[in-house]
C-alpha cells in the first residue's frame, strides 16, 4: 500500500513550493507544462487526494484569520478576540469567528467550512470534547496542507504549531500561596476533570504550593467537576456538589477555584451555610472576568491577560503567513514558538489583606 502523501511532502520531494504544487494540481497556466506534468505524475503515483479541511493554501491569500473558540459568552475569550482583532486590523487582516461550543464535531465542521477558501490560517482554543477524545486529526491535516495554526490557552503538545499560554501551574501556585500566607490551613480546590489541560495544570499548582509548605493534600478537599455542570441547566447540581464539599469538610477555610463560575458558586453556597467571607472563608479564582469584579464580595483572581494572549497569537500567525517560502532543500524541522504570558494576582474582597 502506498503511503499517504501531503502537499507539503510533494513540494519537498520535488523541490518546489506548496503554492506551486497546489497550482500544478489545478492545471494553473502560471505553472510550466513540464512542472505540471511532473507534479501530477508524482501525485498520481502516491494516490494523492486533496483534503477538504484545508483548501485555502498559500497561493490563495484572503487576508483573513479564522478564530475557533469554545464559548462565545466568556469574558476571557472575548478579550482574546479583542487582542487578535487589534493586531490583525493594524496589519491589514480581517477575522472570522467560529464557535465549537465545546463540541468535537462542531470544531471539525467549523474548520472545514472556514478552511475552504475563506481564511489563511487559524487561531484556536481546543474544545473540551476534543481534549477528552484526544482526536487531533483535523489539526494535523490542516497543518499538513500548508495552513498554519496558532493554539492558545488549551493546547496539546502533540501538535507542531505555535502556541500562546499562561503558566497555569505558576499562577495557581501563587494563588494558593496567598491563601496559605493569609493563614488558611484547610484549602480546597474546585477544578475540572483532568482531560481539560488547564484544569489539570492548575491542580498541579495547587498541589505544588501545599507541598512547598509541608501541607499534606487531602483527597476530600479536591473536587473535580463534570463539564456538563458548567451549563445553565445544571447550575443547581453544581451548587449541590460544592455544598457537599463544605458539608463533608467543616474545617475548610480557603477555596481555590480554577474558574470564576466555580468561585462565585462557592461563595453563594458558603454564604447560604452562614460562612463569612473573608473572615471565615477566603476564595481565589483563576481568570479575571466580569463575574470576579461584580460578585459580592468581589473576587481575588489570577489574571490571564486575555487581550495580550490574543495580540501575541495574531502576531505569531501573521508573521508565519508573511514569512518567506520554506526552502524544501532544508532537511531540518520547522521551529515553532511557545509564548508564555505572565499572570498576576489581583486582590479584592474575597481574601484578607
Amino acid at each position: 500500500m502506498k503511503r499517504k502523501i501531503t502537499l507539503k511532502q510533494i513540494a519537498k520531494e520535488l523541490d518546489v513550493s506548496i503554492s506551486t504544487v497546489s497550482k500544478a494540481l489545478r492545471n494553473s497556466i502560471e505553472i510550466s507544462e513540464d512542472t505540471r506534468q511532473k507534479v501530477q505524475a508524482f501525485a498520481k503515483l502516491y494516490n494523492y487526494r486533496p483534503n477538504n479541511i484545508a483548501l485555502s493554501l498559500k497561493n490563495r491569500k484572503t487576508k483573513t484569520i479564522g478564530i475557533i473558540i469554545p464559548e462565545i459568552v466568556h469574558h476571557f475569550f472575548s478579550k482574546v478576540i479583542t487582542g487578535i482583532e487589534l493586531v490583525a486590523n493594524k496589519r491589514g487582516y480581517n477575522v472570522i469567528v467560529g464557535l465549537s461550543n465545546e463540541s468535537f464535531d462542531k470544531e471539525v465542521i467549523n474548520m472545514q467550512m472556514l478552511a475552504n477558501g475563506s481564511i489563511d490560517g487559524f487561531i484556536l482554543s481546543i474544545a473540551k470534547e476534543t481534549l477528552q477524545q484526544q482526536d487531533y486529526h483535523h489539526f494535523t491535516e490542516t497543518i499538513n496542507q500548508g495552513m498554519p495554526i496558532v493554539m492558545f490557552d488549551r493546547v496539546v503538545n502533540e501538535i507542531p504549531c505555535d502556541k500562546v499560554i499562561v503558566d497555569d501551574v505558576k499562577g495557581a501556585k501563587q494563588a494558593v500561596e496567598k491563601l496559605i500566607k493569609n493563614g488558611c490551613k484547610n484549602i480546597a480546590i474546585i477544578s475540572t476533570k483532568d482531560y481539560v489541560s488547564v484544569g489539570k495544570l492548575r491542580t498541579q499548582g495547587y498541589l505544588d504550593a501545599l507541598e512547598d509548605h509541608k501541607i499534606t493534600p487531602k483527597a476530600s478537599l479536591i473536587l473535580k467537576i463534570e463539564d456538563k455542570l458548567m451549563s445553565d441547566d445544571h447550575l443547581d447540581k453544581l451548587e449541590k456538589e460544592i455544598e457537599q464539599l463544605f458539608q463533608s469538610n467543616k474545617s475548610i477555610d480557603g477555596i481555590f477555584a480554577v474558574n470564576e463560575l466555580y468561585a462565585v458558586t462557592a461563595i453563594k453556597v458558603a454564604r447560604k451555610l452562614g460562612l463569612e467571607i473573608p473572615k471565615s472563608l477566603q476564595v481565589i479564582s483563576f481568570s479575571d472576568g466580569v463575574l470576579s469584579k461584580h460578585s459580592t464580595p468581589s473576587l481575588t483572581t489570577v489574571s490571564q491577560h486575555g487581550q495580550e494572549i490574543g495580540e501575541e497569537a495574531a502576531n505569531l500567525l501573521i508573521n508565519r503567513l508573511e514569512s518567506e517560502e520554506t526552502d524544501y532543500n532544508d532537511e531540518t524541522d520547522e521551529v515553532y514558538e511557545t509564548v508564555v504570558i505572565e499572570t498576576n494576582l489581583i486582590e479584592r474582597e474575597s481574601t484578607k489583606n
